[in-house]
């Protein structure tokens, strides 16, 4: 299984996943961090996060199967929705709030 493959899986086999420098309860950078809060803000307390850290492979890969550059990405329902500023000024407007609700991970 290539890596883009265990990605597709991944983003298509959770409702939320993000993808980050660290883990929920410790990021590593402030991005990842503030990504975490912005899910927690709209309720979303259980999402399915993968720490680029541990694998390198992982890491390049979801920059070339996004095509976009940084580190968090934000999926929900297998969608791509950006990184921390996107979900920043989404969450802002109301947008990411509506996008997230009702969507529960497992």
């Amino acid at each position: 299984m290539s890596v883009q493959d265990v990605i597709k899986s991944q983003v298509t086999s959770h409702p939320v996943v993000l993808y980050m420098k660290g883990t929920p309860q410790f990021p590593q950078c402030g991005f990842s961090a503030s990504a975490v809060q912005v899910l927690k803000a709209c309720g979303v307390n259980n999402f399915f996060s993968v720490n680029v850290l541990e694998n390198p492979d992982i890491r390049q890969g979801i920059k070339e199967f996004s095509d976009w550059p940084t580190i968090p990405q934000l999926y929900v329902n297998g969608e791509f929705i950006g990184g921390a500023d996107i979900m920043r000024e989404m969450y802002q407007s109301g947008e990411l709030q509506k996008l997230l609700q009702g969507v529960t991970a497992g």
